[in-house]
């Protein structure tokens, strides 16, 4: 397995009660006694990283040396069924859909190449995670059938880290296709809420939290990842699912005792949700609001959301294929603000705020990067445009140095501007490194509702692209 570096590592488990532990790891030696109930635990102090296969000795009444033990970074991975995607799956995807780099072999061929020791792998199997030994039997090296069943986002989001830091990098893959979100945050952190309080929460709370997530804790973590969403966008969730995100990031982060562990997520791709036959009724503007609540819970410090608008090859499957690059934006998210990578641009342009100018809107962005750009080098798409009626219309748009101007010869007194503000939208600004713009209306109604430490963020966001 991997252990986290730079961080106080607890090494725990059960023996008898009052039963003598005794733990070594790469010089450390620490001894402790097990409680009335049979718990122990022991914290070694902070790691260095290290590639060099070590051995953990735990000895009591029995003896266990666990063995190929790294030091390095470490993350949770969690969602639904597009986290849970198999490097199976990906290595079925159509080889086209692939962007190559030049002088890399195709993302969709991966498992016929991955064989670096330096990454390891845990997935977790919620009818094993309870039993003593398992957090040690479930660690595998990124290869061969043990990556044939592993989360292809963790793993690219891996094999990125690794090649920015080159320390080793161990994942841990926690996810249920078509799961809520109710079920991965437990009972008590939604009573423990204010917004929720006693009142009943419907969706199952705790189901996976309690096998999947709990027993995890508290196994020394860099962050987590999370990439779900799409089960509570059917049920035409807005500001109630940024409530559950933010209960379950800040009773993750309890879980672990560190309110500082970095949380990235995913912000859905292009979707027909308006063509679904449930019990709720959807249009086609269900998704751009979703994303606008997923938006919302940027407000918590060491959060930040990745945009995929360009990564959705049929808008009739919610498992897009690009999973390669999903986990690669996710690492930029990391290398950015983890790693102190500073030279690297690690999201697309973000509206920040607009001017009127005549029959025109002057939009501002964050995180241009080294400037706005046309993905295909065609005029802009995307953008529609309304006067004080409020009916939008498409919208000329065209980047003027670091804003864009909107108009429409239709709005002579333009009063907002919407931008991928449909479900089937796939527009064309990004900035130069090629990273997407994020979705977003100028009159948006949830704005009122942000805290202040999301003006806080967006302030921080502003200067940093300056």
């Amino acid at each position: 397995m991997v252990l986290q570096q730079g961080k106080p590592v607890v090494i725990w488990g059960k023996a008898s009660a009052g039963e003598t532990v005794n733990v070594q790891f790469a010089g450390q030696n620490q001894t402790t006694s097990a409680d009335v109930s049979g718990k122990w635990s022991v914290t070694l102090k902070p790691l260095k990283a290290s590639s060099n296969p070590e051995e953990l000795v735990i000895a009591g009444t029995n003896l266990i040396r666990l063995q190929n033990i790294l030091v390095g970074e470490v993350w949770l991975c969690s969602g639904q069924s597009n986290m849970e995607y198999t490097m199976r799956k990906n290595s079925k995807v159509k080889p086209s859909l692939a962007m190559q780099s030049v002088g890399e072999y195709n993302p969709v061929d991966e498992l016929a190449y991955a064989n670096n020791p330096q990454i390891r792998i845990f997935l977790v199997n919620r009818k094993e995670l309870s039993k003593p030994d398992s957090m040690h039997r479930g660690w595998n090296m990124a290869q061969d059938s043990a990556l044939r069943s592993f989360s292809a986002p963790a793993y690219f989001f891996a094999k990125e880290l690794y090649k920015n830091l080159n320390v080793p990098i161990g994942v841990i893959s926690s996810a249920v296709p078509g799961s809520r979100i109710e079920p991965w945050i437990s009972e008590a952190a939604f009573r423990e809420d204010p917004y929720f309080g006693n009142e009943k929460v419907d969706g199952e709370p705790g189901k996976f939290y309690e096998p999947m997530i709990r027993p995890l804790a508290p196994f020394a973590l860099k962050g987590f990842l999370w990439y779900q969403g799409e089960s509570n966008c059917f049920l035409k969730e807005t500001i109630t699912y940024s409530h559950k995100l933010k209960t379950l990031i800040t009773s993750w982060r309890s879980a672990w005792n560190d309110q500082k562990l970095s949380f990235y997520y995913v912000s859905l791709a292009p979707f027909n949700y308006s063509e679904s036959k449930g019990k709720v009724a959807l249009t086609r503007e269900t998704l751009p609001e979703f994303r606008e609540a997923q938006e919302l819970v940027l407000s918590l410090p060491r959060t930040g959301m990745i945009v995929t608008t360009d990564l959705a090859d049929n808008l009739s499957d919610i498992h897009p294929p690009f999973k390669w690059e999903i986990g690669r934006r996710l690492a930029l998210l990391a290398l950015s603000a983890d790693y102190e990578k500073n030279d690297l641009v690690s999201e697309g342009p973000v509206y920040e705020k607009m001017k009127t100018k005549g029959r025109s809107i002057e939009l501002s962005f964050s995180q241009i990067g080294s400037g706005l750009a046309s993905r295909d080098g065609q005029g802009l798409t995307g953008f529609t445009i309304a006067g004080a009626d409020g009916i939008f219309v498409s919208a000329e748009a065209r980047i003027d140095g670091k804003r864009i101007l909107v108009s429409s010869p239709s709005v002579q007194h333009p009063v907002s501007v919407r931008f991928a503000w449909d479900e089937a939208a796939q527009p064309n600004l990004v900035n130069k490194e090629g990273l997407p713009a994020r979705p977003f209306r100028t009159d948006n109604p949830l704005k009122s509702q942000l805290p202040e430490g999301q003006k806080r963020s967006e302030a921080l966001n502003t200067a940093n692209s300056k």
